[in-house]
């Protein structure tokens, strides 16, 4: 199995790393900024479900953490799970957003840089909600 390749999609935000964390790590909040979630997330047990343009998903997400690490697994009705690192890393009196964007096998160059726009549409959404 070879490795799947990636991008690093990242913002700067002018917020203290933990506000933007406790912010960000919450599913309530989730659907001010992550447009994939904008229907909203119930939970359901130690889950979360969405539902949006692939159909009903699961959410899992990590526990929240020290290190504001936010990464969480998409599995899609079809059962493909799709592994999403997130993290909050302190820079100065601000941070860093991060999300590694996989390009997931069959995925076209199209789709892959699509993906890699909404992300970055959506982490500048969470830059705004931060810095107002």
């Amino acid at each position: 199995m070879s490795t799947m390749p990636a991008r690093i999609i990242h913002r700067s935000i002018d917020r203290n790393w933990r506000d933007v964390y406790a912010f960000a790590a919450a599913p309530e909040n989730m659907p001010l900024w992550a447009s994939g979630l904008a229907s909203g997330l119930e939970r359901s047990g130690d889950d979360w479900i969405a539902t949006g343009p692939l159909g009903t998903v699961k959410v899992s997400f990590v526990p929240h953490n020290e290190f504001g690490v936010i990464d969480h697994t998409v599995t899609i009705e079809s059962g493909l799970r799709v592994y999403n690192a997130l993290r909050i890393v302190p820079n100065s009196d601000g941070c860093e957003i991060m999300f590694t964007l996989l390009r997931i096998p069959g995925m076209t160059d199209e789709q892959f840089e699509a993906d890699a726009a909404h992300i970055a549409k959506d982490l500048a959404a969470l830059k705004a909600l931060m810095e107002a």
